[in-house]
């Protein structure tokens, strides 16, 4: 029995030691198939057998912050509002959106804002990883000051945000946005509304006004009120936002327009830009049927950005007032600095500071109103030399 019981426990240990063997070769003969990637990463199998690199773990699939550093761009979720995020001459203001840019600028890392219908929305996009953090106040256990919520697998960007915020920062950008939004905003010298007029001279760009207004069907006088409105007739005017020149085009809008950055100061090609944006302004709004109307549109559209004009049109519409009226829709562009309006299921683009493009419109159809007594002194067209003339000889035969 002795006998017997001692060849089992043998058998047992060898059994032990064949299958330890067998571990010992299986993975020696796995690690003799790793291979490198032609990037110096090693590449192994998992359990199942599929290749995968051998430089990545489970901890860092998060995408920490050395992920975002290394790719260079910060990703924020948040819902548009006056303390959030919103579009201002082509620039994004706001006290959260401002605080997470001073963050990306700390990180050297340029800043992608993507804006959210709701919470559920912000919610829904973070857990897919979509972005790095939720720029919006909400309350929950995740969240750091100021109501900011990053993914729990974020450890080191959430350790750092919390290092890097001080309460005194909010202060500091309130006080920026207040200043961005006075009329101090812009750079320039203050010209007069009117140059000579006893003379009938609006300004000494006069014949510049008349020569590309007249391509766009434009009174050339409107479009010099709306100069005076963006510049006061100064070449050298430049806003905060970057935008620059008699007419504030911005850079952005110049490449869009084929206008080169470097011509943003020159009058005549300034002005001429400008036209083609009035024009390609007032092909979008070609569902006003009145052109006095659609006029306001586009210079509602100029300052404030034609969505936000769309959202006001599509609120008024839904209130049974006529969206293709200024004097209606104008009020709904007011607004949207409100929450039960902006946050509407028709708004597509959020808050608005909708007062000043309000009274933007109003004081250029004020100051057109001046201007309409003003008569062409040097008459322009677009039609070539040789075709009047043959068109002249042709009426008095000669």
């Amino acid at each position: 029995m002795y006998f017997c019981n001692q060849i089992a426990i043998d058998l047992k240990h060898n059994r032990i030691f064949i299958l330890l063997i067998s571990i010992f070769l299986i993975s020696c003969h796995h690690k003799q198939e790793r291979v490198m990637t032609p990037w110096g990463e090693e590449i192994g199998t998992d359990i199942n057998g599929s290749w995968k690199s051998g430089s990545v773990t489970e901890d860092e699939s998060s995408f920490d912050l050395d992920d975002i550093v290394h790719a260079g761009e910060l990703i924020v979720l948040t819902i548009a509002g006056p303390q959030t995020c919103y579009d201002y001459h082509g620039s994004r203001l706001g006290m959260h959106i401002m605080l997470c840019q001073k963050l990306a600028d700390s990180l050297g890392v340029r800043l992608r804002t993507e804006l959210c219908r709701d919470t559920l929305e912000l919610r829904t996009r973070l857990d897919a990883g979509e972005a790095d953090l939720i720029a919006y106040p909400i309350s929950s256990l995740d969240s750091i000051w100021p109501g900011w919520i990053v993914s729990s697998e974020k450890i080191k960007l959430k350790e750092t945000i919390r290092h890097w915020y001080d309460y005194r920062r909010i202060a500091q950008v309130q006080q920026e946005e207040q200043r961005l939004l006075s009329t101090g905003g812009v750079r320039r010298k203050v010209f007069a509304p009117m140059q000579n007029r006893g003379e009938g001279i609006i300004s000494r760009y006069d014949a510049i006004f008349q020569k590309h207004c007249l391509a766009i069907r434009w009174d050339w006088r409107l479009m010099a009120a709306q100069c005076y409105q963006e510049s006061t007739f100064d070449p050298n005017a430049i806003s905060w936002a970057g935008a620059r020149g008699l007419m504030q085009i911005m850079p952005q809008t110049a490449d869009h327009l084929g206008l080169a950055r470097t011509d943003l100061n020159n009058p005549e090609k300034n002005i001429a830009a400008a036209a083609r944006y009035l024009s390609q302004l007032e092909e979008s709004f070609k569902d006003i049927q009145s052109r006095n109307e659609r006029q306001n549109f586009v210079l509602a559209a100029y300052n404030g950005g034609s969505h936000h004009i769309r959202d006001a049109m599509a609120l008024a519409r839904n209130a049974g007032h006529n969206q293709y009226r200024w004097s209606e829709v104008s009020e709904f562009v007011l607004k949207l600095s409100q929450p039960q309006y902006y946050q509407d299921p028709v708004v597509k683009y959020g808050y608005m500071r909708g007062s000043e493009t309000v009274d933007y419109v109003q004081k250029i159809r004020d100051r057109y109103q001046q201007y309409r007594g003003v008569k062409a002194k040097t008459q322009v067209s677009s039609m070539p030399q040789k075709s009047r003339n043959a068109k002249h000889r042709k009426k008095f035969n000669v």
